[in-house]
Parts: structure tokens; sequence; C-alpha cells
């Protein structure tokens, strides 16, 4: 039976202390994350928001925030995936449990994501869920090496992946490297949909083995926790800063100054790029993350009481909010256009004439969407803590 029940947990849910850190940055980057999904699905432009050269600073900095939440996801998927284990008695159980929570992972991004962004087969997705999955079902594996030879393959994937070359074309032959380290591309499948594959696996499961590794500091006492967080982020955001300076190494795309002036040279020097993420986007990213994570412990205001409480039911959140995205856009287009339009995946050449985009449209259906995604997720959250049936693990 693919899912199996989990080994039981040392304590109770509501018993077992979590890291409040984890849970506020975790919420905070889903948070963010909507808002690139509502921008994808309610206001795109013709204009790649990453031009520097032709985006407006909005549009641009609208785009580049979000460039926090997968980094951040996947990387405290890594470190709660160590958190877990220690509550464990049985090493081998815990392997058990990546291996079907990566495969319900996975098959979920194939069955479920796919339909609910896309309204239909036509192609199947594989973005961060199954990259989340695929990474889990690898580390089942990997846990069981050396720490040190843990810590040696995660800085070589993080910071040399981007000596490989980018496969071009992609065909059935090198479709495996291409998983490994490519860009977004499409894959003709015989007798079935095309795969867009959104998310390669190597770089990211860097991310989710760096976040792995780090997990025993949130077990130090908060002090020296705190110290080693700031340190790293410092150090990550100090690397970016020289790296990034010299144009020597780290991102496929130099950054150089622009006519429009000092700002879009700003941000042509922060413009690294997401897919597959480079090791500058990684060291600007990680390194806020890490920042973040020193300094929300203790923070005990309205604001992260409720980032918390998403972060507590991350993928319950990620499911409802896409449903409720991709829902209303279906309803707003049918109802405005006389035909659901999904924006996400056509092209423009199809887009309704009448169409026009509004970033004050997205972020109005941002907060909406935030805020009635607050009271379920509190309703889910105080159901785990009271409950401790096994397929809880799995949502």
């Amino acid at each position: 039976m693919l899912l199996s029940p989990a080994p039981p947990l040392a304590l109770t849910r509501a018993a077992t202390p979590r890291v409040q850190a984890i849970d506020v940055v975790r919420g905070l980057a889903m948070v963010i994350m909507a808002l690139d999904h509502i921008r994808e699905f309610w206001s795109p432009t013709l204009v790649r928001p990453e031009d520097v050269a032709h985006a407006s600073a909005l549009l641009f900095l609208t785009r580049w925030v979000t460039h926090f939440c997968a980094p951040a996801f996947v990387f405290l998927s890594g470190s709660s995936i160590y958190l877990y284990e220690q509550k464990q008695q049985s090493r081998a159980a815990v392997s058990r449990f990546l291996l079907t929570r990566g495969t319900w992972l996975v098959l979920l991004e194939v069955a479920l994501f796919t339909f609910i962004l896309s309204w239909s087969y036509s192609m199947i997705l594989l973005l961060v869920i199954w990259v989340i999955g695929a990474s889990m079902l690898l580390l089942a594996g990997l846990r069981w090496l050396p720490r040190g030879l843990l810590v040696g393959l995660a800085v070589v994937i993080l910071a040399g992946h981007n000596l490989l070359p980018a496969i071009q074309p992609v065909t059935a032959a090198n479709a495996g490297w291409a998983l490994l380290h490519n860009g977004p591309f499409v894959l003709p499948v015989p007798g079935l949909p095309p795969l867009l594959v959104g998310y390669s696996l190597g770089p990211w499961l860097g991310v989710m083995l760096a976040g792995y590794l780090v997990g025993p500091w949130f077990k130090l006492p908060l002090p020296q926790r705190t110290l080693r967080l700031r340190r790293a982020g410092a150090g990550l955001l100090g690397l970016f800063g020289v790296l990034r300076a010299t144009n020597w190494y780290g991102d496929p795309s130099p950054w150089s100054g622009q006519p429009q002036g000092l700002l879009h040279t700003a941000l042509s020097f922060i413009n690294v790029t997401k897919s597959p993420p480079s090791l500058l986007f990684l060291c600007l990213t990680i390194g806020l993350a890490l920042l973040l994570l020193s300094q929300v412990e203790t923070a005990n205001g309205w604001l992260s009481q409720a980032l918390r409480t998403f972060g507590q039911v991350p993928f319950f959140y990620y499911l409802l909010h896409f449903s409720l995205v991709s829902g209303s856009a279906w309803v707003w287009t049918t109802l405005t256009f006389g035909e659901a339009v999904n924006f996400a995946f056509v092209p423009a050449s199809a887009w309704p004439p009448a169409y026009a985009p509004s970033l004050g449209r997205a972020y109005l259906v941002w907060a909406i969407v935030v805020l009635a995604l607050y009271w379920p997720c509190r309703w889910y959250q105080r159901f785990k803590q009271q409950h401790t049936y096994w397929w809880l693990s799995y949502l």
C-alpha cells in the first residue's frame, strides 16, 4: 500500500514543541508565494517581469520578492525532516516515511496539481511539489551517509552546478541529465501528454540537503542558534555581494549599468537566475531566510502568529490557495470575457482583446485570498494539534 501508516510519534502533536521561527518564516514564504501565482493568473504582462530593460520597477519587484519563497520552503523542508527524525526511535522508519511521502507528493503533482493549474491534462506539470517529493525520495537514502560527506555533497551541488552546461535540445535520451540541471523545458512523451519540467532536481536537492544539515542548529539554546543563523546569513549575503560585484561566477546573467538610471542598475544587480537556481540566487534568498530565522523565534505579535498558523499547515495551505486562485480566475475570466481564459498557460496571442494587466487588481486579489485562507488554515492547525492520525503527516 502506498500510504502505509507513519511511525508513531514519540509525543502527541499537542505536546510536541515546534520551532516557531521555522513556522513563521515558512508562513511568510507561502503568503508571498500566493502573490506570484495570483499575478500569473490575474495580471500577466507581455513584458517579462525579470526584464530590467523593459519592466517597471514595481513589476520587477513584485516578481523578485517572490524568489524568496521556493528556496525558503525547500530549505525548511530539509530542516523539518531533521527535527522529525529526532522524535523517532527508528531510522529505517523515517526513511520509509520519506519514501512514501515523497512518492505521494510526486503523484499529487502529476494527478492533482496539473489539473488545478492548467485546467486540463494537455501536459503534465513537474513543479515545486514534484521536486520536493523527489528530493525526499533521495534524502531517504542519503541521510544514512556520514554527515561530513553530506556537507561536501551539498557544497558541491550548490556551488558547482553552475559549471554544468544546459542541455539543448532535450530528448528522451538526455532527459535524465536535463532533469538534474536544466531550466524549464518541455519533454515529449510517446503516448502521453508532454512533460513541462519547471524545477530541475539537482540544485533543489542541494537546498533540501542544506536545510537538513542546518537542522541541528534548531536544537541549540536560542542565543547560540541565533548567532549561528546570523553569521551564516551574513556570510551568504557577503558572498553574494562579492561574486555579484565582480560578475566572475555564480550566475549566468551578469548585471550591468542601465540607461534608465541608478534604480534599474540596482535591479539588474539583484536580478539573479531562479531556473535552475544559481549559486547567487541561493546565496541571496537563503541568506535572507537565515537572517529572518534568527529574528522571529520570540516574536509574539499578531502578524507573526498569523504567519505561524500558515507555516504549521504548509501543504494544506498550498492546496487550498492554488484551488482558490485558479478557481476564482476561471470564474472571473468567464464572467468578464465570456470564456474561461487560463492566462498562466495560454500564449499572449490568445488573450482576449479587452484584457489589460493590472498590478492593483493582483494585489487586491492577493489580500482577499490570504485573508480567506486564514480561517480554514487555523481550523486545520488546531485539528492537527488535537489528533495524531497517521494520514495527517501527508496533508
